[in-house]
């Protein structure tokens, strides 16, 4: 009996993998589980609930098995959606051994967008090594050839962290705008989960052994949300949106016990390229809060933000402010 059409799904501790052999079509998508970090933002989007949410582990408040995510092999349509909105690369999805995702290629859903740019005549490359080593992503690298900076831009996650370390030459858009916010008061004692899950170091433990916020590097992928013990809860509401012409109802989760949480973030714009599609509208409206305003913290007075810099790895403080007293 032929095997073309049918799903083939494997796990090991670090990979998952969906095959699915067609007669002029093979998908492919490989999960890199030691780089999710159980943001669910994939299971929130995916149009099939193909995806679901797996909790980690918690040990005297320290994070010992990662959250991760499972897919459901029979459920799952191979459009791609959640590689797009993955907000830390950790999916590969191929058609025919080459990298595609149809809802991209068929402009069913936007491309979300984030920008890192490189100044060279702006750089001191005395903090070369210093930025590289502050990479979370190790996506940056000298060019010794050229005598630049190198960006592996597929991997980057746009955490700005680069941007802080180099004194601006490195300018970071993010994906999303929102926000984050630490209530210290409300956490567990002693617990630390959220800083072991946070692929940016926006949340991180300082010299004392205390939790701290530099929200300034959050990519808003709300993995510290559920990966803390005081769990966010969610009610279903409905919504509608105008879609080509008809009136469409869709229903989401939203959160009602925010002033109990320890850790709350917020996704109010996302950067993407313009396309009319009902996929999208629903996905954005499941994943962003009711809010359409709000300003970042500015770029030029974040790279003057101590907290910020004593985020950064060897932070050398009296190097990098130096000028900006």
């Amino acid at each position: 009996m032929s095997n073309r059409g049918k799903t083939f799904m494997s796990r090991t501790d670090h990979q998952m993998t969906l095959d699915r052999p067609m007669v002029t079509r093979h998908y492919l998508m490989t999960w890199d589980l030691d780089r999710c970090v159980g943001c669910q933002m994939g299971p929130t989007v995916c149009p099939k609930e193909a995806l679901t949410h797996v909790d980690g582990e918690i040990v005297n408040g320290r994070m010992v098995t990662p959250p991760s995510v499972d897919v459901d092999p029979d459920k799952c349509i191979f459009c791609g959606i959640c590689v797009e909105t993955c907000p830390v690369h950790a999916i590969d999805m191929q058609v025919n051994g080459k990298h595609e995702i149809p809802v991209i290629k068929y402009e069913a859903y936007p491309q979300i967008r984030g920008n890192i740019t490189f100044t060279k005549s702006e750089f001191d490359f005395s903090l070369k090594d210093f930025v590289i080593d502050n990479c979370p992503t190790s996506v940056i690298s000298y060019d010794e050839e050229n005598d630049t900076m190198a960006i592996k831009y597929e991997d980057c996650i746009r955490c700005r962290q680069c941007e802080v370390a180099s004194d601006g030459a490195f300018k970071v858009t993010q994906r999303w705008e929102g926000s984050v916010e630490l209530h210290r008061d409300r956490c567990v004692e002693d617990c630390l989960a959220c800083a072991d899950v946070c692929p940016t170091r926006a949340l991180y433990i300082n010299d004392e052994g205390e939790l701290v916020l530099a929200d300034y590097y959050c990519i808003k992928c709300g993995a510290c949300m559920h990966a803390c013990p005081i769990k966010p809860e969610f009610e279903e509401e409905t919504f509608t949106f105008e879609s080509q012409g008809l009136t469409l109802t869709r229903s989401r989760e939203k959160l009602v016990n925010e002033n109990a949480l320890a850790i709350k973030v917020e996704r109010w714009r996302v950067n993407h390229k313009p396309v009319k599609s009902a996929a999208w509208i629903e996905a954005v409206r499941k994943l962003a809060d009711d809010k359409a305003s709000g300003v970042e913290i500015d770029r030029k007075r974040a790279l003057k933000r101590r907290d910020l810099i004593l985020a950064l790895r060897g932070h050398i403080l009296p190097d990098i402010t130096r000028d900006k007293k």
